[in-house]
């Protein structure tokens, strides 16, 4: 698991989980869920760790997600005044906005051109890392544990002691023989 650099408060949380959801969606995960949209079956950025990996020490990130989130819902605000949506009272303005209209902003944010394109790309990036790669914890736990993005991806199961090996080779064949003194677990000896 990832050193945890900050703790969210409430608002913060929410307003980044429906961040994540949008870059990547998900199912809601009950029926009270606000962040998650539903927009798309299975697990999406938040039920693969975007979040643990937005507020960890290895992130980077974590110093500023404070203020991305009172950015992005200042944001909402804004667009929610400009396409005339009504903004539920109590909930984090980006939550409150239907899905459709979370891309739209999203889009907007991380148009080229955008002078602050470079935060929020960047903020994506995370919801992208957690699916793709299962970068909020080890690989072999994330797969034990049916890390949505991975398994969707087809990625391959470690071997029974956690060690992936790859007797056919991805290209089919041997690229290079192995040296001499490599050893039988396939570090250098």
């Amino acid at each position: 698991m990832l050193d945890v650099a900050v703790e969210l408060t409430p608002i913060e949380l929410m307003t980044l989980e429906a961040y994540a959801d949008t870059i990547i969606p998900g199912e809601r995960r009950g029926a009270g869920d606000l962040a998650v949209a539903g927009a798309a079956d299975g697990g999406g950025a938040v039920a693969s760790g975007a979040v643990d990996l937005m507020v960890s020490v290895e992130g980077g990130l974590a110093g500023m997600l404070d203020t991305l989130v009172t950015g992005l819902n200042d944001h909402a605000v804004e667009y929610a005044g400009r396409a005339g949506v009504r903004l539920e009272p109590g909930v984090p303005p980006f939550v409150a906005l239907p899905f459709p209209h979370r891309t739209a902003l999203v889009q907007a944010l991380t148009a080229a051109g955008h002078p602050e394109q470079d935060l929020w790309v960047s903020l994506a990036m995370f919801s992208v890392m957690a699916w793709d790669t299962g970068a909020a914890e080890h690989t072999v736990d994330a797969l034990a544990a049916g890390h949505p993005g991975l398994i969707q991806m087809g990625f391959a199961r470690p071997d029974p002691d956690g060690l992936w090996r790859f007797p056919d080779f991805s290209y089919r064949r041997a690229l290079a023989t192995p040296h001499p003194h490599t050893a039988a677990t396939g570090d250098p000896a």
